[in-house]
């Protein structure tokens, strides 16, 4: 973006631009600081550009600003000229280098590096050992054979026997036994009567709702009624005729007047600007004006009219209404309906009695069995348990040549 300082008027004359708010900012901060800066730190207090607050909070103190207190404020400088705080500058605008003496970093240089190529021919190395008692390799020997030293060990574990146990039963043994009752399914129904209960009652009364069935008949005798013109409403008949056209007249004239026309509408002002080396020159012209023509009579309001009241010719037609079917007399045809009614009877039902027979209830035959005649037969089986005997083994020793 270019920037001004100098202006150019079409007069051909060249004047510097001022900015008179930068100038004015500037003679603050001078003044406020005409009798040294003091810097106070960071303020919790809220400031704006012109603020004239004097009391300011600064790590939890109150204090009372006076001229030449520069304090900051959101990442915001400003500075006290006795009367009013004038911002100086904004601190979050610096990047991170602003608060650094010095930096570095890395870099990646482009390009690429080619793979490097190995060129050589293959031989034949020979290794050669020989017995040495200060030698580093010592393949040769042997290994004494180890020797095991344990203690008796006594191994446990489970066994299921096979085979089968029988088991006899003696019918001489059979008992029998008391049933009670219990809970659940019902198994046995005594038998016996009941004796019919007798009913007291009172006599009630029933009360219902019922519509006969059947229809009415109406004899009706067809009416005319006049029909008249109603106070209000939408209207329902036009009367035929016609309506005779007005005379329409001028009654007062308007009035009008005289107005230049132009024959050449000249030329707009031209207006251009262009900036180089800093000076904005501005170029003006004025244009040419219209040309004036013969002069012409316009109006310049409109005439009053009147017009005659018009007149209407019609013929009168009388409105009646279609035939009206008015009932003169009414019967009623019907069949009979049945009505149903339900209810509870009022009254008590007195307490029934049972007589019955009493039954023993026992049960059947129960096998049980002979302690005396309960006999195994199985067959002998094998029983394998696996464990880790205890003991320790010797270290073995190897004796050999070194080389």
């Amino acid at each position: 973006m270019a920037d001004i300082s100098k202006i150019t008027l079409p007069t051909g004359n060249t004047y510097n631009l001022k900015d008179q708010q930068a100038r004015d900012d500037i003679a603050a901060i001078q003044a406020a600081i005409s009798g040294g800066v003091t810097f106070m730190g960071e303020t919790s207090t809220a400031l704006t550009d012109g603020s004239t607050t004097k009391s300011i909070v600064i790590n939890s103190a109150t204090i009372t600003a006076v001229k030449g207190y520069l304090v900051v404020y959101n990442s915001k400088e400003f500075v006290f000229d006795g009367t009013k705080w004038i911002e100086m500058g904004d601190l979050s605008l610096i990047g991170d280098l602003g608060w650094k003496d010095s930096a570095s970093g890395s870099y990646t240089p482009v390009g690429s590096v080619s793979q490097p190529t190995f060129t050589g021919t293959s031989s034949s190395v020979t290794i050669t050992a020989t017995d040495n008692t200060s030698g580093n390799y010592q393949p040769k020997g042997t290994i004494s054979t180890p020797t095991f030293t344990g203690t008796a060990t006594t191994s446990r574990g489970k066994f299921t026997p096979e085979g089968s146990v029988t088991v006899t039963t003696n019918s001489t043994e059979n008992k029998t036994t008391t049933v009670a009752p219990t809970t659940g399914t019902a198994t046995y129904t005594p038998a016996g009567t009941v004796t019919q209960p007798n009913f007291t009652g009172t006599s009630t009364t029933s009360t219902g709702k019922f519509t006969p069935a059947g229809s009415i008949g109406l004899t009706t005798t067809n009416k005319t009624a006049e029909v008249s013109k109603a106070a209000s409403g939408t209207a329902t008949y036009t009367p035929e005729g016609t309506v005779a056209a007005p005379t329409i007249s001028i009654k007062t004239a308007g009035t009008t007047t005289t107005v230049n026309s132009i024959t050449n509408e000249g030329t707009l002002p031209d207006l251009q600007t262009k900036v180089e080396n800093e000076t904005l020159t501005i170029t003006f012209s004025a244009g040419t004006l219209p040309t004036k023509g013969a002069d012409t009579i316009v109006k310049t309001s409109d005439a009053v009219y009147k017009a005659s009241a018009p007149k209407f010719t019609g013929t009168g037609a009388r409105l009646v209404t279609g035939n009206i079917a008015v009932p003169t007399s009414a019967s009623f045809t019907g069949t009979e309906g049945d009505v149903s009614v339900s209810g509870t009877p009022a009254g008590t039902v007195s307490q029934p009695t049972f007589t019955g027979t009493g039954v023993r209830l026992v049960t059947g035959n129960i096998a049980v069995p002979n302690t005396y005649t309960a006999t195994f037969t199985g067959d002998e089986s094998d029983v394998s348990v696996t464990g880790t005997p205890s003991g320790t083994v010797s270290q073995p020793t190897f004796t050999g040549t070194k080389a």
